[in-house]
């Protein structure tokens, strides 16, 4: 799909589909959607009246231009409720007006900037929501299907139309950060996709050597020997059970040479969830290759993070095996040793990613990297607490905390920060080690946080718990069913609102 922004009047583009749109209420539309109104002889008009649109979200109407405009055909779409429309509403929008052009097997495609004017965002914001809706939206995941179809997207060409020039501009602008943004974020559900017998430890740290070499990164992989070095006592024990190998994987971006701060990163890679000896049910481990959800995340915001070169240094570490119940395996009641000397009683196998972000944690927190800020799928209390539609958001630092809940409310990865009190660490006290790695059933999301984050030195920490958000098992908004790519556009966006304060 190639995405484009171009100055020029709506009702004279020349194309298979034009995209307009309407707030829900509207009696009488105006700006560009009137203006195609009045060249269609009011038929917007006549199907707001006879109650056939009513401007909800999703909604959407087919108009022919009948020779009376340049496109062939009007989709018109629904924005909702004005006082509730943003960035995310303009995603939505773009979303599902380009996949009806789509399914009219429409090629040329001009759309309005939803949003820009009435709806209070700026044509760069507008253009930016566009293209990330439609990539987003535009997303499939086919490569093992035999008699899947020949893909039609590569040719569909969208065009964002603004009557005034400096406003294309701004909107190309806008567009191209979306497609850096969003081609990451699909990148990262690419990987989170691949079965497990494909992407394992070793597959994955090729992925990222991939991304790297392309991007301009900076990229070390440690092997067993290395993390048996380095003393990182917590994730061998998850490797134990394995016939993998465990990785390590360090990707480097230098935005800012002459300062010595860095954000590191941290997304865990167990690439196939067993539980190990505390062996999940079968119906709970379908979906757990997207274990290394957080992994996936954190090597995408990299790409991201070099394509639109903000001026900050940043680290991503990445843990990679998988949790299997092999006949060396972790077992239940073992004690580890994690790279800082910590000794940890192991009283549940299945705990098993907070055990290898231990580690990484630690060598964040060696290498002096702040602030460090972990991604993964680590609880199922945080989908009981929040569902599928916030990340849990941890965080002993207000300031970090505010500025990652705003990155994400921009990339529409909604946050919902969570307790954090002291008080919760009594609940991984251990009696024969200095600590457990789970705390019971009571407050799951919060100890399972404050493990890690007892590894961090003292550093500013945060910690996103994507279990809910990271995989859906039907659509949900611009997401198909599947992996969402959760979290890579919010660490790009973090990074870049970082360099600019």
């Amino acid at each position: 799909m190639k995405i484009k922004s171009e100055a020029k009047d709506v009702a004279a583009y020349k194309g298979d589909v034009l995209i307009v749109n309407l707030f829900e209420g509207v009696a009488k539309p105006g700006g560009a959607t009137g203006a195609i109104d009045a060249a269609l002889g009011g038929a917007v008009s006549k199907l707001i009246k006879r109650g056939e649109f009513k401007g909800r979200k999703e909604e959407t109407a087919v108009l022919p231009g009948g020779g009376k405009i340049g496109a062939e055909r009007v989709v018109l779409v629904g924005l909702g409720k004005k006082e509730a429309f943003g960035a995310d509403a303009a995603r939505l929008a773009a979303s599902v007006s380009i996949n009806k052009a789509k399914a009219m097997k429409a090629v040329r495609i001009g759309t309005v900037a939803h949003g820009a004017g009435a709806g209070g965002l700026s044509p760069e914001q507008s253009g930016r929501a566009i293209a990330e809706g439609a990539i987003l939206g535009g997303y499939g995941f086919d490569k093992y299907i035999s008699t899947k179809k020949g893909k039609d997207g590569d040719a569909v060409e969208v065009t964002i139309l603004i009557k005034e020039k400096a406003d294309a501009i701004a909107a190309g602008r806008g567009l191209r950060t979306g497609v850096i943004m969003a081609e990451s974020a699909n990148l990262a559900r690419d990987m989170v996709n691949e079965p497990p017998n494909v992407l394992t430890p070793g597959e994955l740290a090729a992925r990222a050597k991939s991304i790297s070499r392309s991007s301009g990164l900076k990229i070390k992989v440690f092997g067993k020997s290395e993390i048996v070095k380095m003393k990182m006592g917590a994730f061998l024990g998850v490797a134990r059970g394995s016939h993998d190998s465990p990785v390590f994987i360090e990707m480097k971006y230098e935005g800012n040479p002459k300062s010595e701060k860095n954000l590191a990163l941290i997304g865990k890679g167990i690439t196939f969830d067993s539980g190990g000896i505390s062996l999940k049910p079968s119906n709970s481990m379908e979906d757990m290759k997207s274990d290394m959800s957080g992994a996936a995340a954190v090597i995408c915001a990299m790409r991201a993070i070099a394509a639109l070169r903000p001026k900050i240094n940043v680290t991503a570490l990445v843990p990679a095996i998988d949790n299997m119940p092999g006949g060396n395996a972790q077992k239940v009641g073992d004690i580890v040793r994690a790279m800082n000397g910590k000794t940890i009683e192991v009283l549940n196998t299945d705990a098993e990613g907070r055990l290898i972000l231990s580690d990484a944690v630690c060598y964040a927190a060696k290498k002096k990297m702040s602030p460090i800020i972990d991604v993964a799928t680590l609880t199922g209390a945080c989908i009981v607490a929040l569902g599928t539609l916030r990340t849990g958001l941890f965080s002993t630092n207000d300031e970090l905390a505010a500025a990652i809940s705003a990155a994400g409310e921009a990339c529409g990865e909604r946050m919902w920060r969570m307790p954090t009190d002291e008080e919760y660490k009594e609940l991984l006290k251990s009696d024969i080690a200095d600590m457990k790695n789970v705390g019971g059933r009571n407050g799951g999301a919060i100890t399972g946080a404050l493990f890690i984050e007892s590894f961090a030195d003292g550093a500013p920490w945060a910690h996103l718990d994507i279990a809910g958000t990271s995989f859906m098992d039907k659509k949900d908004r611009y997401y198909k069913k599947g992996a969402t790519g959760v979290g890579a556009r919010t660490l790009a966006q973090l990074a870049v609102d970082m360099a600019t304060r």
